[in-house]
């Protein structure tokens, strides 16, 4: 037995060197364990692709959480004999990135817009910023212990990458799905640009509403700066209040800048029972109006601009913030007797920038847009069948992305920022068309304008589209872009045939609808099968007391903080143990220091056996697989844990990792360790006074044999979760075949 043994476990002077061991031997490579005889040539393949880390920063608890519960998953199908992949990836994460570069340009008293003239010197940076992150990530995902392919990491700028981007934004707009239009965009005042619902939070607040004179009418609005342009007053053609109104009739009114001609709109988008049931629309800002104006046909005018500010049509208000404008407006409409009533305590939703906190501020633009419901309606054929390609674990996640499918509606894949993938277009700056421009070869534009025989070519220069892709877009073709998908412009791997469909999507709850959906309808769309056929979402990791971590709370925990102090088989566990999937898990720094006990509970557990099995006479035990001399006593260990085993191994094929995990501990810990090694102790000095010393030495060599069965077992069901410690204890084993494997390509126990 090694004199280690003789002080506490420490994890800081084993994690290094055996994942150095790890990867030296190749075994996170499939084709390795292939060729070295581990894994059947022909055996079942097993897929993980990882989510890809924002290549922005450091690793946060949550990552910590997506490492664990990943790496578990695929060191356990390792040991199954499956040909196992974990293929690890960056991203490139556009917005999300150039935001935390903006930030250091502030510090350096610059700015994104003063590189308007020279951005793709503002690309190169961010890029290099990008590079120097990936590798300070890359470390502290091995500090975890990822088992992950590390030959075959990908990020989401690698040519061939974008080269499946591009080869989907061609396919979709070959098939009709992409079109470039005007419409109404969220659109945040500070970043200049439009986001995902994702990019936005929804927040309460209370504010004042205010009821004006508009005419014969009364309408209600949260926000006058807007009010400028409406000329439509809508209600509903079964409001019998209003039935004397007819569709298209005018009325003449006085309003915020003097009079107006007014046009009456039925439409049963209105809510009859909401305020006095009619309402003026604004189309170029509310999503709402701008569906109202576009079934009837009405003019759209654009009332604030990019920046918040208001446009001439204000009048006297024009080039003010609509902060500042605001409470001048009322002022003015109250000293015109247009003012009705004003509500101060209006409780209600506003949609707000995830980084800045400005309030979005619809705009409508010229963007690309993907028609999402024939996509979605293959993916909902497929999720609703019987059986269902895809699981959710938890299960009603499946219900909640049917809900979403069935209520699609079309994405704004165009990004106003310079980091990202850049979209392969050409625009016509005279009449506004688009074209997909793979080759950069468009010059002219051939949009025919007009109708009939006053129809013409437009024949404008062409430009090339300045926008990015919505991160979203490219990250929702992970699964098959990482594995080398051939697409429709060349490129492709032996790996897309092998490993697609991947086998399991594990990523956090929250993301559900704008990167698992996505993926699915991609994955989908483009090559004919779902991408993965189970979606395994973990909750949030929450602090101590169980709050959503923030650096402005101060209670960020950093993973790597946690695992130099208590080390990382602790924290792996830690937060494996009471996790159930979905819900949100509150971590303590207790918690991981328990664990920490735990780790050194099997150091002396195994010192124990180790020195039960060396003999006075230098015969020293070792451990015998083929044993079955079994004594009673040692028969009925064998039999629990072989239950233990069946137990185990069943949930961890349905992803129960919380239960298992918590089950290991108990039996390593209460069972084995306060149980069995204590009556083991007489048995192993020969004198337990059961029989005759022929007995005793029998029972002896049974339980020496036992306790060594016992060690490999509880050994290979823990790897997944502690794999350095199991490791670590695994390489002393006293085994009869000297020609033993790393415990990471042993095979997982079996009755």
């Amino acid at each position: 037995m090694d004199e280690k043994f003789n002080k506490p476990y420490n994890p800081k002077e084993t994690e290094d060197r055996i994942y150095a061991m790890w990867e030296k031997s190749g075994y996170f490579n499939p084709d390795r364990c292939v060729a070295d005889g581990h894994t059947k040539a022909n055996a079942e393949p097993f897929t993980i692709i990882m989510p890809p880390t924002n290549a922005n920063g450091s690793l946060h608890a949550g990552h910590g959480l997506v490492m664990t519960i990943e790496d578990i998953m695929v060191r356990y199908k390792r040991m199954r004999g499956f040909r196992t992949l974990w293929l690890p990836g960056l991203d490139h994460a556009g917005f999300e990135t150039q935001v935390v570069y903006e930030k250091q340009l502030e510090k350096e008293g610059r700015s994104r817009f003063d590189f308007a003239d020279e951005p793709r010197k503002l690309y190169e940076e961010i890029l290099d910023f990008t590079l120097k992150n990936s590798a300070n990530i890359k470390s502290q995902v091995i500090k975890m212990g990822a088992s992950c392919d590390w030959s075959r990491e990908k990020f989401t700028l690698d040519p061939d990458i974008v080269k499946t981007v591009y080869g989907t934004f061609k396919k979709l707009s070959d098939d009709g799905l992409l079109y470039r239009g005007k419409r109404i965009v969220s659109w945040c005042p500070k970043h200049q640009t439009a986001f995902s619902d994702l990019e936005l939070i929804d927040e309460e607040r209370v504010e004042s509403f205010y009821y004006l004179k508009y005419g014969p009418f009364v309408i209600g609005t949260s926000r006058p700066e807007t009010k400028f342009g409406d000329k439509y007053v809508v209600m509903h053609p079964d409001d019998k209040r209003y039935a004397a109104y007819k569709e298209g009739q005018k009325i003449e009114l006085e309003w915020i800048n003097g009079p107006i001609t007014a046009t009456i709109i039925k439409d049963t988008a209105i809510d009859m029972a909401f305020g006095t049931g009619v309402m003026t629309i604004t189309p170029w800002h509310d999503p709402v109006d701008f569906a109202i104006a576009d079934r009837h046909g009405l003019d759209k005018e654009q009332i604030i601009d990019e920046h918040g500010k208001l446009l001439p049509i204000a009048g006297e208000f024009a080039g003010m913030h609509i902060k500042k404008a605001r409470p001048l407006i009322i002022e003015k409409l109250r000293s015109k007797g247009l003012v009705e009533k004003i509500d101060e305590n209006y409780k209600h939703v506003v949609r707000t920038c995830y980084k800045c906190g400005t309030i979005i501020e619809p705009q409508i633009r010229s963007q690309w847009f993907v028609k999402m419901k024939p996509l979605a309606e293959k993916a909902l054929d497929k999720i609703k069948a019987k059986g269902g390609a895809v699981s959710y674990i938890p299960e009603h996640y499946e219900k909640i992305t049917i809900h979403w499918l069935e209520n699609i509606m079309d994405w704004n894949i165009s990004r106003q920022i310079v980091w990202g993938i850049p979209i392969p277009a050409k625009i016509c700056p005279d009449c506004g068309a688009g074209y997909v421009d793979l080759e950069n070869k468009l010059t002219k534009c051939t949009n025919k304008i007009g109708v009939g025989n006053d129809s013409k070519v437009c024949g404008g220069t062409l430009i090339a589209d300045k926008d990015t892709f919505d991160t979203w877009f490219s990250s929702g073709q992970w699964p098959f872009a990482a594995l080398g998908f051939p697409g429709i412009i060349g490129g492709g791997s032996k790996d897309f045939d092998t490993y697609y469909p991947t086998d399991v999507m594990e990523t956090a709850g929250e993301i559900i609808f704008f990167w698992v959906a996505r993926m699915i309808m991609l994955g989908l769309y483009m090559t004919g099968k779902v991408p993965f056929s189970t979606v395994y979402l973990h909750g949030l990791v929450l602090d101590a007391k169980g709050q959503k971590m923030s650096k402005s709370k101060g209670n960020v925990i950093n993973p790597i903080d946690l695992t130099a102090k208590y080390g990382t088989d602790a924290f792996r566990i830690g937060l494996v143990v009471g996790n159930t999937p979905g819900t949100s898990l509150a971590l303590s720094e207790n918690k991981i220091s328990a664990y920490k006990n735990f780790a050194n509970k099997l150091w002396n557990i195994a010192r124990f056996i180790f020195l039960s099995t060396i003999s006075s006479d230098t015969k020293n035990i070792t451990y015998d697989p083929t044993f079955t001399q079994w004594a009673p006593a040692d028969a009925a260990h064998i039999k629990n844990l072989s239950a233990l085993i069946t137990e185990v191994s069943k949930e961890m094929d349905d992803y129960k990792f919380y239960i298992v995990a918590e089950k290991l501990y108990h039996y390593a810990w209460h069972e084995l360790a306060d149980k069995i090694l204590e009556e083991s102790k007489p048995i192993l000095s020969g004198k337990d006074g059961a029989g005759s010393d022929e007995t005793d030495a029998e029972a002896k060599i049974s339980r020496q044999q036992f306790l060594l069965h016992a060690l490999s077992t509880i050994l290979k069901l823990l790897h997944p979760f502690m794999p350095f410690v199991t490791e670590e204890i695994w390489s002393e084993m006293p085994m009869m075949d000297k020609k033993k494997r790393l415990l990471i390509v042993e095979s997982w126990p079996t009755l």
